[in-house]
This record gives C-alpha cells, structure tokens and sequence, in this order.
C-alpha cells in the first residue's frame, strides 16, 4: 500500500485539453452507461473514473489509489450516517413512532388544513428516512387520509411528496445533503441544517399545499381503488407511543447537530478549548454521535411504551441494512470517482472557466446537477457527481463555509430536477397512486421541477449576503 500512495503522489503534469476532453467523455459514458447498458450505478461511476484517469494520461496506478482512497473516505465520512439514519428510520415504521405523527396530526387537522397536514408529515418521516421508504411507508396514510376526508387524491399526495423530496435535497441528516458535504473541505453539517431548513420550510410552503390545487384539477383522480388498505392495516393491536415521544426521537439528532453548530459559531475557539462541557456539546453535536443516540433513545423509550422485546428491535435494525447497502456503494463509488477527478486537476480549469465567464458557481452547479439527474434518473448519482466536480473548485477558490453550504444546496436543489421515465421514483409514483404516464408527468414530474426551482431561486438570494471567497 505504502508504494501505491507514493506513486499517487509522483502526479505527472496533464495537458489541459487532454483532460478537459477526458472529463466530458467521463460523464457521457457514465451517462450512457447508467441509461442505455442499464449498468448498476456504482460499476459505472468505477467505470467514469477510470476514463478520466486513463484518458488524461494520470495513470492506471494513480487512477485506481486515487479512486480507492477517497472510496475510503467518503465511506468514512457518510456510511455511517446512512447505515445509523436507515436504522432509525425503521424503527419508527417498527415502533408505530411514525403512525403515532401520523395519527396525532391528521386527527387535528380541519380538512382546509389537510394539504398543510401532510406536507409535515412528510417533512419529518422524510428527515431520516430515504425517499422510497417514506414514499411505501407513506402511501396507505395517503390513501386513508383521501378516503376518510374525501379529498382529492392530489390535495393530499402532492404535499406529501412535496416534503420528502424537499428533505432530500436540502436538510441533513437526510443523505443526499450529506454525501455533497463529504466532497468538500472543512464542510459543515450543522451550518447547512441551519441555512437548509428554512429554505426546505419556505419551500414546502411555496409549493406543496399551493400546486395540490393545480394538479388536483389537472388530474381530478380519488384513492385508486386497487390499493386495498383499511384502518386495520395499519395493526390496530400495535400500542403506539404518545405523539411528543414520537416527535423528539426523530428530531433529536437535528436538535443536537444545531445546538452544536450554534455554539461553535458563537464561540470558535470552543472546538479546542479543552473544558468538558464545551466537548461534550461539540460531541453530541456531531452527526454520527447524534444519530446513534437518537438510535439509542428510540430503542429505550420507545420500546419500553410499546413493550417491544430487544430482541424484536434489534432485528429491525438489522433488517433495514439490505435496502441500503447498494445507496451506499453509490455514495462511495461517487466519492471515488471525485477523487480522480480531484487529482487529475479538474479544479483549475473548471476554476478558470468561472473566473473567464463571470458565471454564478451556483447556477453552474445546479445546472450540472440537472443535466446529470435529467440523464441518469439518479438523484444520488447526480449530488455526488457534481459535487466530485465542484469541490476542487470551491477549495482552489477558497471558499467561506456559507458558500460551501449554499452550493450544497443548489447542487441538492438540481439532483432533484424533473423525474421521468429512468427515475425510479417515478414509476413508484405512477404505480402506487394508480395514475398513467401522463397524468403522472403532470403532477410527480411538474412538482418536482417547481421544487428544485424555488431551493434554486431562495439559495440565490441567500447567497446575496453571503461572500463566496
């Protein structure tokens, strides 16, 4: 290994030219590769890597220990956070923590305030969990709540969808936020939650309960009556725990992580002050630490309400690591594929390319986001993407920490941009909801376009206080 790092770190001089055209042929074949050879995602990005470092002239050695420490990395950095997030987003589909919210917040809601209703119910099962599993998890409350107030299917789903796929693209723990903070230096967690939730907030208000009106018209569609679900479905028998419990487990890690960063803020020289309780607040505040007890917490309490054997909870935590395992090869295989691209140079020239064209690194990299989520249907690949390409570029030009959290942001905002037909998400949509092609273009497709648009249009105001450098 020691002779693998000592030639990686012999970089040979690259011609400009040569690597500016390995690079785009990276993203074509990665392109063509996820959506014509249908190629699972992971080999491809090991496959993007490779013709950017053979291509450039870096190297087959270089190329393969450039990939394979920063796969090392960005696991280190991010697997944690998914493995420990998918946990906790389990037990409170297990522990009846979820339909506790559920329950809690639809029971109180007039019908005028349904929309509303379901866009937080959304943005909180959306905060730990990966959007399919909030979507399956979510759909038979959509459909009992549409049956039960007698609602169209849309003024209830769009807001739904609305808050889960803003989660996604904006707010840590969430882990498209965090696998685009793990590409660039000195990153901070806390610092984007605290941008990222507001903006997830004002956006979920802008568009949700809003475009519901709209598509409910454009698409005037009931609970689809093939999905049979009843009130017993949703195991009756189960004692959920009381609604505040329930609430505090999932926003635990987001309380701590906040907390953390607020104090790091006030007070820079905390971080290595050396008193007890300035380190054990940093501690708790730091992401993996937050969500292991959140983890913890849930399994305590929340298994003590419910009366749910160890045994019982200690296999769901299990049983939420299969669905997961291929996200995070996907996060890993992105983080190895920057680091290619981050060795061979793509800094300079990209940095060049801003500085000649005075073009927003905002805008660049939301539209770089679009284009690889438009092409690939992947909103992961498209965040670890752009954010391997990105990141060089935002040390070379040596960024503050708000610019590296507004990036993150419209880089989210971008990965989330027009699902269609190559989405899985889509079809899930499609397929649970009981609509066809068309109608979900113009209710699943439309919303998300409006989505990425509004994070796009708040980010950049944002970033009119914010200096970049």
């Amino acid at each position: 290994m020691g002779s693998v790092l000592a030639v990686a770190a012999t970089v040979p001089q690259l011609n400009p030219t040569r690597l500016g055209v390995s690079i785009i042929a990276s993203v074509v074949v990665l392109v063509l590769l996820v959506t014509v050879a249908k190629l699972h995602p992971f080999v491809s990005l090991i496959l993007a890597g490779l013709v950017v470092g053979l291509g450039s002239g870096y190297g087959p050695v270089n190329t393969i220990a450039s990939f394979s420490m920063s796969f090392g990395s960005t696991m280190t950095s991010v697997g944690i956070l998914i493995g420990l997030g998918s946990m906790l987003g389990r037990l409170l589909m297990d522990t009846g923590a979820a339909d506790s919210i559920v329950d809690a917040l639809v029971d109180r809601s007039s019908r005028a305030m349904i929309p509303w209703t379901m866009a937080v119910i959304g943005a909180l099962i959306g905060l730990p969990m990966f959007f399919e599993v909030g979507l399956v998890m979510l759909v038979p409350v959509v459909i009992l709540v549409t049956r039960r107030t007698g609602l169209p299917l849309m003024k209830v789903a769009i807001p739904t969808l609305a808050g889960l796929s803003v989660m996604h693209a904006a707010v840590p723990p969430h882990p498209g936020p965090l696998a685009a903070l793990s590409c660039f230096r000195d990153a901070n967690v806390g610092m984007t939650m605290m941008v990222g939730i507001p903006i997830a907030i004002l956006t979920i208000a802008i568009v949700g309960p809003a475009f519901s009106s709209f598509a409910s018209r454009w698409v005037p569609v009931g609970a689809p009556e093939s999905f049979a679900v009843s009130e017993q479905d949703r195991d009756g028998s189960k004692r959920l725990p009381p609604f505040p419990l329930a609430v505090a487990c999932i926003l635990l890690p987001a309380v701590l992580m906040l907390i953390a960063a607020i104090f790091e803020i006030a007070d820079p020289t905390a971080y290595h002050s050396g008193s007890a309780w300035s380190q054990a607040l940093i501690f708790l505040g730091k992401p993996e630490i937050a969500l292991l007890a959140a983890l913890l917490l849930s399994m305590g309490v929340l298994g003590g309400v419910g009366h749910i054997p160890f045994a019982t909870m200690n296999r769901s935590l299990g049983e939420s690591l299969p669905s997961v395992a291929g996200i995070m090869l996907i996060v890993g295989g992105g983080g190895g594929y920057k680091g290619v691209l981050v060795d061979t140079g793509i800094g300079s020239i990209i940095g060049s390319f801003v500085e000649q064209s005075h073009i927003s690194i905002l805008l660049l990299g939301w539209l770089i986001a679009i284009f690889v989520r438009v092409a690939t249907g992947s909103a992961t690949v498209s965040i670890m993407t752009t954010a391997g390409i990105l990141g060089p570029v935002m040390d070379g030009m040596g960024a503050s920490q708000p610019a590296v959290v507004l990036l993150v942001l419209a880089i989210g905002a971008g990965s989330i941009f027009l699902s269609h037909v190559n989405d899985a998400g889509f079809w899930l949509v499609k397929e649970y909801f009981g609509l066809d092609v068309g109608q979900t273009f113009k209710t699943w497709s439309v919303l998300e376009c409006l989505l990425s648009v509004v994070i796009f249009l708040l980010v950049m105001a944002v970033s009119l206080f914010v200096p970049i450098v």
